[in-house]
């Protein structure tokens, strides 16, 4: 049962493949106005014979209906000579021909049947009162009939009705003649054009089975090369962003390395602190008070520093699994900043940094309080730490309808210019050789980028080195996501 059912679901995916559209609309593109053409001809051939017969038989019925009048044959039905033409011509139409007079009596019938009988029609009738000739096509008994008035050469009146029936049986077999022709013509034709859309159905959808293979290459590592496939405007498109993707995955690939190196740094750079100066203790003998808690000290700073590092790296990855966990309420931005200011005023106050706050307006936003003071937390304290002694720190709340915007300024050591894209990566630190006596763990700015975009909002970063640094957050005054 699971074979059939296997098969079956197979067969129906492959009914969704381009090959098979394709190759579907290649086929009906063939056959379908073949199709009609070959209509169209057997109708056109059909269509032009009955109206060449009725053109014929109108003819013979004219020439007819003169020689009856000019022999008299209405007043005297009696011509060998006419009669065997009307029958010859009856034979040759497979036909039939009646002559009426005035009255409505049968003179004379090539089948002998009708002869002295009356016959009334409305053909007929019409005839005598119109005095002009009629022409019927019996589509259903395959039949001609045409009435032909027998009119008097010198008053011009009708004296007589001449009725021919001729058959077109002769028609419809060549009709059918035609058709069986046709029909082994569009056999042909059909097979034809299957192998046709067979071929160029695969050989139109070749170029996407390079895509396929190039990206299962992918499973065997990033290559250095470009793929190309230019056989359509569609397939090098692809390929670009192929191409693009996977530029951007080697780019996260060497950052995922870098970032793994330089976690591990900084894990064992604090464990290596502590291993020495236990190592110390451990080799001392006679070790004073004072320098065993001296040493104990440093020991429990470095425990702190690892727990730092271990605590925001966490932080970070809950961030990246729970996108979407925004606890959004409603919240004064002006005492949110005036806190956090107030939170590091002493550490700023220690180098005689001068911190300014300056509100626009009033602003109350639906934000995550906890996860966007963190993360505003983070750009002062860059501020505090990397700017100079007597510094000054410019905080700017101003906002709109719809964002509100928070700008941190600050006067100290400035950013390089090739630096200012990668400040954002965790563990970057732009100045390495002074990072152990500023502190900080490399990664406050990736949290901060990463709480500013949970919130739907961005973050920019202009600098000139030497002089200071400017960050600018603008975020969204409403969360359109679940809180």
């Amino acid at each position: 049962m699971k074979t059939i059912i296997d098969f079956l679901f197979n067969k129906l995916k492959a009914l969704k493949s381009l090959r098979f559209l394709i190759f579907i609309l290649l086929f009906l593109a063939g056959i379908i106005p073949s199709a009609l053409i070959s209509g169209s001809i057997i109708n056109n051939y059909r269509s032009r014979e009955i109206s060449q017969r009725i053109t014929e038989v109108v003819d013979q019925g004219r020439i007819l209906s003169t020689r009856l009048d000019s022999e008299g044959y209405l007043v005297n039905p009696q011509n060998d000579i006419l009669e065997n033409e009307m029958l010859l011509l009856t034979g040759i139409y497979d036909g039939r021909i009646m002559i009426t007079d005035e009255r409505f009596l049968v003179i004379y019938d090539t089948y002998g049947l009708s002869t002295g009988k009356t016959m009334i029609s409305q053909e007929i009738i019409r005839c005598f009162s119109s005095g002009s000739l009629s022409s019927v096509y019996d589509q259903r008994n395959q039949y001609i009939e045409i009435s032909v008035p027998v009119n008097n050469n010198q008053t011009g009146e009708t004296e007589g009705v001449l009725f021919i029936s001729a058959s077109t049986d002769a028609i419809r077999d060549s009709e059918d003649i035609l058709r069986r022709k046709v029909q082994i013509i569009l056999v042909t034709l059909s097979v034809f054009l299957f192998g046709l859309s067979l071929f160029l159905s695969y050989l139109l959808v070749r170029p996407f089975k390079r895509i396929t293979a190039a990206i299962d290459s992918v499973k065997e590592g990033f290559g250095d090369a470009q793929v190309s496939i230019p056989d359509y405007t569609e397939t090098e498109a692809i390929m670009d962003a192929f191409n693009g993707l996977m530029e951007q995955l080697k780019k996260l690939d060497e950052s995922r390395d870098e970032f793994v190196s330089n976690v591990s740094h900084e894990l064992k750079t604090p464990l290596a602190s502590m291993k020495v100066l236990a190592d110390s203790l451990i080799a001392a003998e006679n070790v004073s008070n004072e320098t065993y808690r001296e040493f104990m000290a440093d020991i429990a700073e470095e425990v702190d520093r690892e727990d730092k590092i271990i605590s925001s790296l966490l932080a970070l990855v809950k961030m990246d699994k729970s996108q979407d966990a925004l606890n959004a309420e409603d919240t004064d931005i002006n005492d949110m900043i005036e806190l956090i200011l107030k939170m590091l005023k002493p550490i700023a106050d220690k180098r005689g940094i001068q911190m300014v706050f300056e509100s626009k307006r009033p602003i109350n936003a639906e934000v995550d309080k906890t996860k966007l003071t963190l993360a505003i937390m983070n750009l002062v304290e860059n501020a505090v730490k990397y700017n100079k002694d007597s510094g000054w720190i410019r905080v700017v709340l101003d906002g709109d309808h719809q964002f509100f915007t928070i700008t941190v300024s600050d006067s100290g050591m400035g950013i390089p210019e090739e630096s200012l894209d990668q400040i954002f990566e965790r563990f970057y630190r732009v100045d390495k050789s002074h990072s152990k006596e500023i502190g900080g763990t490399g990664l406050g700015l990736s949290f901060t980028r990463s709480a500013v975009l949970l919130h739907r909002g961005a973050i920019k970063v202009t600098s000139v080195e030497g002089e200071g640094t400017t960050f600018i957050v603008k975020i969204p005054m409403k969360q359109a996501i679940p809180g």
